[in-house]
């Protein structure tokens, strides 16, 4: 009987857990814990009472389910660790960030071959093509992918 109950404390306790600390590895415990929790009910309190547990188990944790899904999200803590944007937002707009190729400015850091520049006003994390390039140094803009803006050293040809 009392490792029934602390299977079962303790499979509730774990999932529970997992809400804060990612990575499935306290789910699937307490998941395990739970599985366990049924099998030992079978063994104290005969076949009866453990088909009874496990299937009071599984309404549970499709009410459970059922309650996370529409009311967690609502409360302060489910704010706090959902988004509260849609992907939308989160695209770079064209108007707000010029196309950078030909843009120039300079290296703030040694790029060795990575490093920060100013460009347009705005630091950002570039690549210089070829040799490193000294801290200081005007710089130019020659391709400009995503997030990855490759400069050379201004006057250099190409």
């Amino acid at each position: 009987m009392m490792l029934f109950l602390t299977l079962l404390f303790c499979g509730f306790l774990l999932l529970a857990v997992e809400i804060f600390v990612p990575g499935g590895v306290l789910g699937t415990l307490g998941a395990v814990a739970l599985f366990g929790a049924v099998i030992s009910a079978f063994a104290v309190f005969g076949p009866q009472t453990g088909f009874l547990v496990a299937i009071l188990m599984l309404i549970l944790m499709a009410v459970g389910l059922v309650l996370w899904i529409r009311i967690f999200p609502n409360t302060p803590i489910g704010r706090a660790l959902t988004l509260s944007k849609d992907g939308q937002s989160f695209k770079l707009d064209s108007e707000a960030n010029p196309p950078l190729v030909g843009a120039e400015g300079s290296a703030q850091t040694d790029l060795r071959p990575a490093g920060i520049a100013v460009i347009n006003g705005r630091r950002m994390d570039v690549v210089a093509e070829g040799e490193w390039i000294a801290a200081g140094t005007p710089v130019r803009v020659i391709s400009a992918k995503g997030n990855h803006v490759t400069v050379r050293r201004k006057g250099e040809p190409g």
